[in-house]
Formats: structure tokens, sequence, C-alpha cells
């Protein structure tokens, strides 16, 4: 049994607080620019500054983090059948990941993590307030609720070990942060929203109660956090291998991508692909540790990147009234796909390659940042623009019914 996505919104409340991914969606695009530019300024010399901990920072708690806080904006009221996010919620939502961003532009990292833990406080505390317990949320709801905390912990951790003068210790708290906390909120969506956009259906009921689901997802979750203990204190290959099987499982299991897409739509696909490289990119780094770096950016423009505009492509469209153009193949998604997969080719050869570094930074960044445009170029129109007459017919998104 499916639910419609928009049929628990209250249509009395402002657009802005019924749909927040309006807001959200356009900033994470604007914070990737933030995140990337510089790279491309950098390759042609327009700059001497090489800020590595800004882009990552950027990047992952502030363009990954926006996309994230839309959705769970959106999507949270719908499924728990409750009130949207407050204009005050809206409006720290949004100030924080700016914050954190411009902290870390002036190397301010005490108080760019301050700003992270007061969006992670945001979340734990609008999520809890509406699901009251995880008993009406889907079983791999639990991945988010994980999330939440380790995103707090990879804060609290990188703060420490930062203070202590301990880099094993910092390092990782930035490894949570940036892999970590991305990575749980992708079982935890993806294992009840794949099924839907690829193929239409709603997750099905396993063997097992809901109790017995949300307790293997915790174990599973427990491993995942675990292998970044294994990373640091026993051996990177076995760290990456524990955190690919792990992804690999819930995918598999839960999200069932081995299954493809039955649904019409190029974004789909992009969708389904990405989530194969969430696993490939942890494995990648297991196999040739040596090229670290390489097999990281698989997972982060490769999974985490592409499946972030592919959702949001989707949510935007179908919320908007442009539903008949989600089973298309426009020529922007087109673009997107190509352009991010230049921006993988090109980043791996950053490392493959150094001689040239410069040249491969440059077209990497550059590649990522057309991607972005095409992604705008058809989405942004259409989140200022009022619903078609048949928006009633195009809002509709199946999601798992309680």
């Amino acid at each position: 049994m499916t639910a419609d996505l928009s049929s628990a919104a209250n249509d009395t409340w402002p657009t802005l607080q019924r749909e927040p991914y309006r807001l959200f969606f356009p900033l994470g695009v604007a914070l990737a620019w933030a995140g990337v530019l510089h790279w491309v300024l950098f390759a042609i010399g327009m700059t001497t500054q090489y800020r590595s901990i800004f882009h990552a920072i950027t990047q992952m708690q502030g363009f990954l983090a926006c996309f994230a806080v839309g959705f769970l904006f959106t999507f949270i009221p719908r499924r728990a059948q409750a009130s949207p996010p407050s204009r005050f919620e809206l409006a720290v939502g949004l100030a924080s990941p700016v914050f954190t961003v411009v902290c870390a532009w002036f190397e301010q990292w005490l108080l760019a993590e301050l700003g992270w833990l007061c969006l992670m406080a945001l979340l734990i505390q609008f999520a809890a307030r509406r699901f009251r317990g995880l008993e009406r949320s889907p079983p791999s709801f639990v991945w988010v609720a994980l999330a939440l905390l380790v995103g707090v912990l990879g804060s609290v951790v990188t703060g420490l070990g930062g203070a202590q003068q301990a880099m094993w210790l910092h390092d990782l708290g930035k490894a949570l942060l940036l892999q970590g906390f991305t990575t749980c909120l992708v079982l935890g969506v993806g294992g009840f929203l794949l099924p839907v956009l690829l193929r239409g259906k709603a997750p099905q009921p396993g063997r097992f109660s809901n109790r017995v689901a949300r307790f293997g997802h915790a174990m599973l979750g427990a491993l995942l956090v675990a292998s970044f203990w294994v990373e640091s204190l026993v051996s990177v290959r076995a760290g990456f291998a524990l955190r690919a099987v792990v992804v690999a499982a819930v995918l598999l299991g839960t999200a069932e991508i081995w299954r493809a897409p039955t649904e019409p739509g190029l974004h789909r696909r992009l969708i389904w692909v990405s989530a194969f490289l969430v696993p490939v990119g942890y494995a990648l780094v297991a196999i040739f540790p040596e090229y670290r770096r390489a097999g990281l950016h698989v997972l982060f423009i490769g999974g985490f990147g592409t499946m972030a505009l592919g959702v949001a492509s989707h949510v935007a469209l179908a919320h908007g009234g442009w539903a008949t153009e989600l089973f298309g193949r426009p020529i922007e998604t087109y673009a997107l796909a190509v352009l991010f997969f230049a921006a993988l080719v090109f980043r791996g050869l950053v490392d493959v390659n150094p001689t040239h570094f410069l040249l491969w930074l440059g077209l990497a960044a550059g590649s990522f940042l057309a991607g972005t445009l095409a992604w705008a170029l058809l989405v942004l129109p259409r989140l200022r623009a009022r619903k078609r007459p048949d928006s009633a017919e195009g809002s509709s998104v199946s999601l798992p019914a309680r």
C-alpha cells in the first residue's frame, strides 16, 4: 500500500513551509559552487591558496547538507502527518550551513563546527517531535537517526582531536563527518525511497517484524560506525572493506538495487547507478588504499552528489506539477550524467597522473560545476513557476505508507 507524498500536507500552510526544498535545493547548489569554484581559480593560477579542508567542509556540511535538510523538512511532516517546519526552523536550517561555510573560509574551525552542531540539534528535535519515536517511521529510518548522531559525534571527536593535538582522533572525526553522516542518510532514505523511485513500489514487508528489522539496521549501523575505528586503529583496508560490505548489504537487501529500474525516466537510472557507486567507492579504497582520494571521490561525486541531484530533480518536478517530465530524458539530465562522469574521471587522474595535477584538477572542478548548471537549468525555473493545471496528477509521488 502506498501513500501520496503530498496528501498529508496541510494546504493552509505557506508554500515555502509546505515545500521547503524550494529554498534548500538552490542554496545547496550555491554552496557547491562556493566549495568547488576556487579549485578552478587555483588551477588557472588566479589564486595560490589550496583550501582542501574548506572544500571538504563546504561540500559535505554545506552542499549535501542542504539537500538532506530540504528533503527531510519536506518528507518527515508528510510521513508523520505533522506540521511542516516553522519559520524559525527554516531560518536556522538555512543559516547554519551558510555560517559553517563562511567560518570554514576564514579558518574558524571551532565556529564552523558550532554551526554544524546547531543544524544537527535542529534536525534531531524536528524529527523527534514529529515522529515521537521510531514506531511511526520506516524500519530503515534507524539510519537517519544514526546519521544525526554520527554528525554530532564526528564534530565533537574532530574538536577533541584538534584540542589534544591527537591527529588520529581528529582524522577519525573528519571521516565520521565526511563519510559517515551522508552514508547513513543514503541508507536510511534509500531503504524506503529507492524502491518507490526506481520501480514504483513500496518496499515489500520482510519476514520479520518492524521491531526486528529496526534491530537489524541498528546492528549494521554499529558495524558501520565501528569501521571508522577499525580504519584508524587497525587497518585502512579492513575499515573500508567493512564499510563497503555493510553499505552493500543494506542497499542490496533493503533497497533491492539489484533490481533494475522499471519506471521510465533518465534521472531514475542516474539514481540507480549512484546507489551502486556508494559501496563501490568504499571497495576501491579497500583494494587500492594508495589511491584513497580517487576512491573517495567515486563515493562523493558518483554516489552522494549524483544521488542528491537525482532525487532532488524528482522531488522538485513531482511537487511542481511537472510529472510528465519525470518519465522523459531531458537534455539537461544527459548533460548532468556526462559531466559528472567526466568529473569522476578527471578527479581520478589527479591522483593517478599527478604530473598534470593542475590540469586534471581544473577539468574535474569545471566539469562538476557545469553538471550542477545543467541540473539548475532543468529544476530551478520549475521551482519558481506556479504549478501546472495538471499539478494534482503531477504531485503524486508514492511512498511507503505506515
